[in-house]
């Protein structure tokens, strides 16, 4: 919940700065717009990648966990 209203807010603050009391920043925006989109796309890769190989591996642990349940149920 935290994180959103934060998001909220940083929105909010940048898009006042965008188009609100800096105007001098509007011919500008759109070069570094064009430079941080490349960037944010590579690091939200990275991010997809890494909870991507995370939960197969969580899947992979859960299943040796139940497979030894399984050997110590039949054991008993």
């Amino acid at each position: 919940m935290l994180a959103l209203i934060v998001g909220i807010i940083v929105a909010v603050v940048g898009v006042m700065l965008i188009g609100g009391p800096i105007r001098f920043w509007g011919p500008h925006i759109w070069t570094v717009i064009r430079g941080s989109v490349p960037l944010c796309l590579i690091g939200g890769g990275l991010l997809a990648v890494i909870a991507g190989i995370t939960t197969i591996k969580d899947s992979i642990e859960a299943k040796k966990l139940e497979e030894e349940k399984k050997k110590e149920v039949e054991k008993k």
